[in-house]
């Protein structure tokens, strides 16, 4: 079954309602005033079936009071029903409605001429040719389907559902491939079920006992019960009208404009820029000014911060960032209505190109939101990947970010990897230019180093890090991994090749305190005792001692004490020999082995112990080699 939204649009007592009831047998006033007084107030509902399509029926008030709540039902129509009476012709609101529904991007739709029972041919003639002109350059004029039609003697009723037909035939159906949202357009309560909400899902799908999310409030609730046109269903998917009975909220917790959403994904925002256009006739709209915002079914108080201009006037363009009095939820791609805020009017419209803007530098200048507006989805996603930096973004974040299926951005994303444009490390993915240019920032930082502590293994890893702020920690070393001109040893971090490359006076230094070493032995001098012997600091002698570690020719015992590689390897030869006769020593056995002073017996055996050459038992040792 395809699944289809229509909805009416025109002025006040032009007959909209009447012809949907013609059309569907539904009478959409369903409120007690509107029956009462004759005209529609809010929004309405009804849907018209064919054999394997149901069109969903969205049907608008027409008076100009009541616009906001006409605009509630409009961002998801598919085929525009636009309804001007033939004794009146083109009125105000017919004017306000044609171009909301151009400004958000309706591609689709057939004029009735109502009321044609009350006017003779010449006159609907006349009005005929009014509505012709008026169309012309709008969207209907790519069809210009006129049709009188009277809903009392029934004129054309069935040649408007044929006319419906043909149209949603030709209408791509919505994809279900992206995340769950529906925008909410009514809340009410029925006895023995609880709160029901209904609204257009405008892209996913949902089932029952599903958990999703009202937002911007941020209430987790259960889908309890789904119903479409009066059917019980599991499931709905995008481009269906439904009712959701929610379990876990209250009514009065919920308003018009709320958006139910797959729980815990979506992301609210009271900032978004923008490209905006103002309709022809439009007054003059300043620099910081006000406006009412409409999209999805929401209405918020909004400021405009134009970019690249002090004013706006009519039929004019421009990026701009709107500043919302209340948080709501956005993607790119999005289109919105603008009013004044007063007298209400109908000035422009727009569509949504960052939800979630970065704060923007005049020398930055607009070449991001230029690919927002014009750019393919990869082009487009790698331009938001930069504006993230070294935080990088999320894959997650992408999904919220665009109205786009799922898998035409996990596509998009494969292009930009496979082109070498950017990298993914865990659930982040980067920009290979920014990525760049901070591996050449920290090999400079190393450079630095290795020149400065020419004898030092490297720098310390938390010490590196704490360059580098703008980068989550483990990220950070992650991204230092997949570089391989950039090595990671235990709790330093070196460039490769920088090991052993030390000035001449350095060399001296560290050739005299090896050959301390040496001639000591078994009886080694400290890291103090070589300090005062060579005329150095005592840091400075740790430096070379590491070094020399680090290149193999000494044996770090602890902290004060290093053995000669040679004398290392004498005395594993001697405890060999001696273990042939028996396994166990004590340390004045081990002491005279060796030929040293208590002084060094017992930090050599606590070494032997550590690396699992001895065994410690009470005061001696059993040898385990």
């Amino acid at each position: 079954m395809r699944y289809i939204i229509l909805g009416t649009a025109g002025h006040i007592d032009h007959g909209k309602s009447s012809l949907v009831k013609a059309l569907t047998g539904i009478d959409p006033d369903r409120l007690k005033e509107e029956k009462l007084r004759g005209i529609t107030i809010d929004l309405g509902f009804a849907d018209l079936r064919f054999d394997d399509l149901t069109v969903g029926i969205i049907d608008v008030p027409g008076h100009e009071r009541l616009i906001k709540n006409m605009l509630a039902g409009t961002g998801s129509v598919d085929i525009v029903l636009l309804v001007i009476a033939a004794d009146e012709g083109v009125m105000p609101q017919t004017i306000e409605h044609l171009a909301i529904c151009n400004m958000l991007g309706c591609k689709s739709g057939i004029v009735a001429l109502t009321k044609c029972d009350l006017v003779d041919k010449e006159f609907l003639q006349l009005v005929h040719d009014e509505v012709s002109d008026f169309i012309k350059g709008t969207f209907l004029d790519d069809f210009n389907t006129i049709i009188p039609v009277s809903a009392k003697t029934g004129e054309n009723i069935e040649l408007i559902k044929l006319k419906i037909q043909e149209l949603s035939k030709k209408i791509k159906p919505k994809s279900s491939g992206g995340l769950f949202r529906l925008p909410i357009d009514r809340v009410f309560t029925l006895k023995g079920f609880g709160t029901i909400v209904t609204g257009t899902v405008l892209s996913g799908e949902i089932k029952v006992d599903d958990m999703v999310e009202i937002l911007p409030k941020g209430i987790t609730c259960k889908v309890r019960g789904l119903q479409s046109h009066g059917s019980f269903m599991q499931n709905a998917g995008a481009g269906q009208r439904v009712a959701l009975n929610l379990q876990g909220v209250d009514k009065d917790d919920i308003l018009r404009g709320d958006v139910v959403s797959v729980a815990n994904v979506f992301k609210v925002t009271d900032k978004i820029d923008t490209h905006i256009t103002l309709l022809k006739n439009s007054p003059t709209l300043k620099n910081r000014g006000t406006i009412h915002l409409h999209i999805g079914s929401s209405e918020v108080i909004a400021r405009v911060i134009l970019y690249d201009k002090p004013l706006l006037n009519s039929e004019e363009s421009a990026f701009c960032q709107l500043r919302l009095s209340s948080p709501i939820v956005a993607l790119s791609g999005e289109r919105f209505i603008m009013r004044r805020i007063s007298p209400l009017q109908t000035i422009g419209g727009g569509v949504v190109l960052d939800p979630f803007p970065i704060r923007r530098k005049k020398s930055k200048g607009l070449d991001d939101l230029n690919i927002y507006l014009k750019g393919e989805l990869h082009s487009l996603l790698h331009e938001k990947i930069k504006t993230y930096g070294l935080i990088g973004m999320d894959i997650d974040e992408i999904k919220i970010f665009i109205n786009q299926d799922i898998k035409a951005i996990d596509n998009a994303i494969e292009k930009l990897i496979k082109n070498g444009l950017i990298l993914m490390i865990d659930t982040k993915i980067f920009d290979k230019v920014i990525l760049s240019t901070l591996y050449k920032d920290i090999e400079s930082k190393l450079k630095e180093f290795h020149k400065k502590y020419p004898l030092k293994e490297g720098i310390p890893k938390e010490a590196l890090k704490s360059l580098f702020q703008n980068v989550e920690r483990e990220i950070f070393f992650k991204i230092l991994s997949l570089n391989k001109e950039i090595l990671i040893e235990k709790e330093s971090v070196r460039l490769a090749g920088a090991r052993g490359i030390v000035s001449v006076q350095d060399q001296e230094k560290t050739a005299k305190t090896l050959e301390l070493l040496k001639k000591a032995g078994f009886n080694p001098p400290t890291k103090k005792e070589i300090a005062d012997l060579i005329a150095l600091k005592e840091n400075q002698v740790w430096d070379i001692l590491k070094f020399l570690a680090s290149q193999g020719s000494v044996v770090r015992i602890n902290d004060s004490i290093y053995l000669d590689k040679g004398g290392f390897d004498e005395m594993m030869v001697k405890i060999k020999e001696f273990s042939k006769g028996k396994k166990d020593i004590s340390v004045a056995e081990f002491r005279d082995l060796i030929g040293t002073t208590r002084k060094y017996a017992l930090p050599f055996l606590e070494y032997l112990d550590t690396n699992k050459i001895t065994l410690r038992i009470g005061d001696g040792r059993k040898i385990l080699i």
